[in-house]
């Protein structure tokens, strides 16, 4: 079932009346849903607008939380639930924790996926690794050990405008492979404007290549984006 605006916008509600607890909420509508270069929809549709949105709430350096959206497949659905630990050493951020999507409904738990992760970050530029600890990644069986490396760098370069790069790399498992699944490459560059009271918008240029192996799901996207955080 389909996360309804009105639902999230709920939750935004509870989230600014408890933000001094620790609890923060987010509500975004974007163009287009990719996740890791990778259409989440409709690929013969170049913008298929989705909503999206969730809450953490952190206590000192441990963190939980909850992130849905809108999705063309399994009930039309994606929950992720995480929780972590986050902190500082040696003049560098890390944060290291547990991720599960979770796509709810009849014959989809199949995409059910587990990751564990850790990051760190340092000045401009952060490098995160996720480790898939589930059987299956995303509906590709025998994935275990399917790792993923993230690379970002965002910068400040006039006041309320961020540039944002990322490059990703999926490196499946050998049973990953042997079922058909082919390591490949993803991008990003953009930038991001906010107007303050946690109001941003972002443009982004968003794909990924082995699209002769993957198909138009890694087809290349200019992606808008509007997010409210509270």
């Amino acid at each position: 079932m389909k996360k309804s605006l009105v639902a999230l916008a709920s939750l935004a509600v509870l989230s600014l009346s408890a933000h001094a607890d620790g609890l923060t909420g987010n509500l975004s509508l974007t163009s287009k849903y990719k996740y890791r270069g990778q259409d989440q929809s409709d690929t013969d549709t170049y913008a298929l607008p989705a909503v999206q949105g969730g809450f953490d709430y952190t206590a000192g350096s441990f963190y939980v939380g909850n992130w849905n959206s809108a999705v063309g497949f399994a009930h039309g659905t994606e929950m992720d639930f995480y929780g972590g630990m986050r902190g500082e050493v040696a003049n560098m951020a890390y944060d290291v924790g547990i991720l599960t999507y979770f796509y709810p409904g009849t014959n989809a738990s199949a995409l059910n996926t587990t990751e564990i992760y850790g990051s760190l970050t340092f000045g401009l530029f952060t490098a995160k690794y996720s480790h898939t600890v589930s059987d299956e990644y995303f509906g590709v069986p025998e994935a275990s050990n399917t790792g993923y490396l993230d690379l970002s760098a965002n910068y400040e370069f006039a006041k309320g405008w961020t540039a944002n790069a990322h490059l990703g790399y999926t490196n499946f498992s050998g049973g990953a492979k042997d079922a058909g699944a082919a390591n490949y490459v993803d991008y990003k560059i953009g930038a991001t404007y906010d107007y303050g009271s946690g109001l941003s918008v972002a443009a982004a240029y968003i794909g990924a290549d082995k699209d002769d192996k993957w198909g138009p799901v890694n087809k290349d996207r200019l992606i808008l984006t509007l997010t409210k955080t509270f």
